[in-house]
C-alpha cells in the first residue's frame, strides 16, 4: 500500500508555501529600553516581529525575548489579565499586554511600548513597584473587627450589602489605575487611585469595623483630596471598575461620615 502524501499540509500542519496566505504580518514594535549598567538614559529601540495580528502584545514580547533579543525585560505570571502583572504603556496608554490584541492597536504604524508613569523603572519595563504597594498596605487592606477572638460562625451578609462594594473586590493591583493619574506623576505622595480603591472595598463592607480609621487617613493631604477627577484611572482600568466613582464616593464618606 503507497504511503500517504500530506500534498497541502507539511507534518507539523501547517500549509505549504503558495497553498495558502499566511495569516501572519509584520509588525513594528518600537520598545522603550533602559539598563542603568549600560547608559544613564532610555533609548528607543525597534524589532520587526512577523506575527499573527489575532495574538496579543504579550506574545510579541515573548517572540522578540525568546528569538530577537534575550535581554528584553519584563513582568508577566499568569497571562490571563489575572494577576496584573503586565502592565505597561502601549501605544500611549495603560494596558495589560496579555488583554491587548495585536489588531486593536494599529497595527500597521510601530507599536509603542513603554514602562508605566510614575513609578521608577529598574530596566527596560519594569518599574519599582513598592511605593505603590506601600500606598496599598496603609489603607490596611483587610477586614477588622473588634472582636478579637475567633469567630464560632461565618460573618453573614446581605447580597444587598455584598452589592455595595462589589465592584471595588475586582482590583487586581496592576497599578495601570494609579500610574495613568497626573498627579501621582507628579506627587510621589499621594496614595493613588488603586489604594483608594482598596481602601473603598472595606469601607463599605458591613461587616468591617474600622471605616473611621480608614476615612482618616484617606483625609490626609496626600489622600483622597488629591484626586483631580480627570478619569483617566477609570479609562486605564483593565477590570472595567468605576475608579472615579469610588473615589468620589470615599469623598462624600468624609464629608457626611456616612458609609
Amino acid at each position: 500500500m503507497a504511503t500517504p502524501v500530506l500534498d497541502k499540509e507539511d507534518a507539523a500542519g501547517k500549509p505549504e508555501p503558495g497553498f495558502a496566505d499566511s495569516p501572519y504580518i509584520t509588525v513594528t514594535f518600537r520598545v522603550r529600553r533602559f539598563n542603568p549598567e549600560v547608559a544613564a538614559d532610555a533609548t528607543w529601540e525597534d524589532f520587526q516581529v512577523e506575527i499573527d495580528p489575532k495574538e496579543r502584545v504579550l506574545d510579541a514580547l515573548h517572540k522578540i525575548k525568546w528569538e530577537l533579543d534575550g535581554t528584553l525585560t519584563f513582568r508577566r505570571s499568569c497571562a490571563h489579565g489575572i494577576c496584573g502583572s503586565d502592565a505597561m504603556r502601549i501605544n500611549g496608554k495603560n494596558r495589560l499586554a496579555c488583554k491587548t490584541l495585536i489588531k486593536d492597536i494599529n497595527p500597521e504604524k510601530p507599536i509603542t511600548v513603554e514602562a508605566i508613569k510614575g513609578l521608577t523603572v529598574l530596566k527596560d519595563l519594569v518599574v519599582d513597584m513598592e511605593p505603590f504597594f506601600q500606598a496599598y498596605r496603609d489603607v490596611m487592606p483587610f477586614l477588622i473587627t473588634k472582636d478579637t477572638n475567633e469567630p464560632t460562625r461565618e460573618r453573614f451578609q446581605t447580597a444587598e450589602d455584598r452589592e455595595r462594594f462589589d465592584d471595588t473586590t475586582k482590583c487586581i493591583l496592576c497599578a495601570a489605575c494609579t500610574t495613568s493619574c497626573p498627579v501621582f506623576w507628579n506627587d510621589g505622595q499621594y496614595f493613588g487611585p488603586a489604594a483608594i480603591v482598596n481602601a473603598h472595598r472595606f469601607i463599605f463592607d458591613s461587616r468591617d469595623e474600622a471605616g473611621e480609621q480608614r476615612l482618616e487617613i484617606l483625609n490626609d493631604r496626600d489622600g483622597v483630596w488629591r484626586c483631580r477627577t480627570t478619569f483617566n484611572c477609570t479609562d486605564a482600568c483593565p477590570r472595567g471598575i468605576e475608579v472615579t466613582k469610588a473615589i468620589a464616593e470615599v469623598k462624600r464618606a468624609l464629608i457626611t461620615r456616612r458609609y
